[in-house]
């Protein structure tokens, strides 16, 4: 396992969200989710100005092993994909930090601090 970015925020369905500058956040999966997919094949992608709620599923990505739903972690407007996941998924695979797969306005900014932090993440998913 990497190490956990500690200015990231974190879901129970392995999702990572980080605040950018600019206000907006952006989205991936987790370490722990694509460790557990396995080699990533594909990522389907929200559409830019496609309004999410938060907590439902809005992005796919699928492995050789299976495909998993990736919910919003935050309600918004889609401001930003990353479009070269659609051609180089496994991309995700070799840095699931950096890898982010879409940037969202949110509708709410509190949402955001209500997410797991990293310390949290850890002692439910790593902690042994």
């Amino acid at each position: 396992m990497s190490e956990l970015p500690q200015d990231y925020r974190y879901t129970e369905t392995h999702q990572w969200a980080r605040k950018e500058t600019d206000g907006s956040v952006r989205i991936g999966i987790t370490d722990f989710a694509q460790a557990e997919l396995g080699d990533l094949v594909y990522v389907e992608l929200p559409a830019v100005g496609k309004v999410l709620e938060a907590g439902k599923p809005c992005a796919v990505v699928e492995s050789v092993k299976a495909a998993s739903d990736v919910y919003t972690p935050v309600a918004g407007t889609v401001v930003g994909v990353n479009e070269t996941l659609t051609i180089e998924p496994e991309l995700i695979n070799r840095d699931a930090w950096s890898a982010w797969l879409f940037s969202i306005a949110p509708s709410d900014s509190t949402e955001f601090e209500k997410l797991l932090d990293a310390n949290t993440y850890y002692n439910i998913y790593y902690k042994e």
